[in-house]
């Protein structure tokens, strides 16, 4: 079926939302889009290893967590081929549609859910219709599902179009633990883009309002740090004992203790803490998974740095010794003014449409900022779209949904503002 209408599209957004697969495990999600590709027909196809840069990744689950989801996927009927390009976590893909002379136009979309449960409530669509997630604990919270469609029905629409130009849809894995976004930004496939528009549905705008460029992204940095010290009988010989825990607990307290910047917005979060055995052995191990955030890279630089005195200072207050990895990392970035306005105008006179915004804080973080970054380092102009939906509840909720009437918009946005960006092209 063509995804020219809008029961198409519904049918594809509601099966990628009953498999959810999260980072480094969307084996069914790449199988799928890989299908409709195909279908459409394109004149180059990049498949896992082959869509992305292997050693940028960042947040690769362990080899056995990868092979249950992988085993799942081929059950569900995922294509063999493909599988075997995406094996190891090497997900997501990218296809090439070339048009005659003309500039070389990327959209990027994510395809990766999150690790969380999904209502089952009655008043919540995906239960009410039948399509709510079949992977328990996994579930597209926050519109991936959405976003891997509209790119879909964009590639169709621009195929059938009168675009001059070369089109690549970036379909990339990872993007909420900010692991894919460099692997995909460091493949090559943006060396030659002289345009790249991202999307991103919701964002507490609703379903008709257009955002033509989404600012304000906190650059981040996701670490982990391991303590070691050495176990002992606490109430015999505590004074042989080098406690990890007393590490990892200063270094808590230090990591909130640092100050914050006059150049801007800074933030610190230590989401999980764990060590320790018995009330009666002084622990050995203990680890911390945190994230700085900075208005701008350097404002992040300036918190991972004082993060990691905070870190290694705890460690050597307690004699322990303590090994940190950063799992994942985007920089900040900005949407370019001419890129804004081309959108801005666009999404005037797509139907639907009821309102627009040029410009709009996101107040969080996406790795699309490698994206940006990298293609604005190189000359070119890159902006981050909001296509606005109702969404029930907020991201990364049980209940969240996205209004599927925003589906179209979304497409007729993107392909307006892509015919737009060719004709201006000199």
């Amino acid at each position: 079926m063509s995804l020219t209408t809008r029961d198409a599209l519904v049918e594809l957004r509601r099966d990628l939302h009953r498999r959810p697969e999260p980072a480094w495990r969307e084996f069914y999600t790449t199988s799928r889009i890989v299908d409709e590709i195909e279908r459409i027909g394109v004149d180059e196809l990049y498949v896992g290893r082959d869509a992305l840069a292997t050693d940028e990744r960042m947040a690769v689950p362990d080899e056995e967590t990868i092979a249950e989801w992988y085993a799942q996927a081929r059950e569900e009927g995922a294509r063999e081929d493909v599988l075997e390009k995406c094996a190891g976590g090497h997900t997501g893909a990218v296809a090439v549609v070339e048009k005659g002379d003309g500039p070389t136009v990327a959209l990027r979309v994510d395809i990766d859910a999150l690790p969380r449960a999904e209502s089952t409530d009655d008043d919540h669509l995906p239960a009410s219709e039948g399509f709510r997630s079949e992977h328990e604990g996994t579930m597209h919270a926050c519109g991936h599902d959405a976003h891997a469609t509209i790119g879909l029905g964009v590639l169709q629409r621009i195929k059938d179009s009168d675009f001059e130009g070369t089109l690549k849809l970036l379909f990339q894995p990872a993007e909420e633990v900010v692991g894919g976004g460099k692997a995909m930004a460091e493949s090559g496939h943006l060396d030659d883009v002289d345009y790249l528009l991202a999307i991103h549905v919701g964002l507490d705008h609703p379903t008709g309002e257009i955002v033509a460029g989404i600012d304000g992204f906190l650059a981040v940095t996701q670490f982990h740090a391991e303590f070691t010290g050495y176990p002992g009988h606490a109430g015999a010989r505590p004074e042989e004992g080098r406690n990890a825990v007393q590490a990892m607990a200063a270094a808590v307290q230090g990591l909130y203790g640092i100050p914050r910047h006059s150049d801007g917005a800074t933030r610190v979060n230590v989401g999980r803490v764990e060590g320790g055995t018995a009330t009666n052995i002084i622990p050995e191990t203990a680890r911390i998974e945190a994230e700085v955030r900075g208005q701008t890279t350097e404002l992040n630089e300036y918190m991972y740095d004082r993060a990691m005195d905070a870190v290694e200072g705890a460690a050597t207050s307690y004699g322990c010794e303590v090994d940190v990895a950063v799992v994942g990392d985007a920089p900040s970035a900005r949407s370019d003014d001419a890129l804004v306005d081309i959108v801005y105008d666009i999404a005037g006179g797509v139907d639907g449409v009821t309102s627009r915004l040029r410009r709009d804080d996101l107040g969080g973080s996406e790795d699309a900022t490698y994206l940006m970054q990298y293609v604005q380092d190189r000359g070119g102009l890159a902006a981050y779209v909001g296509v606005g939906t109702d969404h029930p509840g907020g991201h990364h909720t049980a209940t969240f949904d996205t209004d599927e009437d925003s589906l179209p918009i979304g497409i007729d946005t993107v392909v307006g503002s892509i015919l737009d960006i060719a004709e201006r092209s000199p």
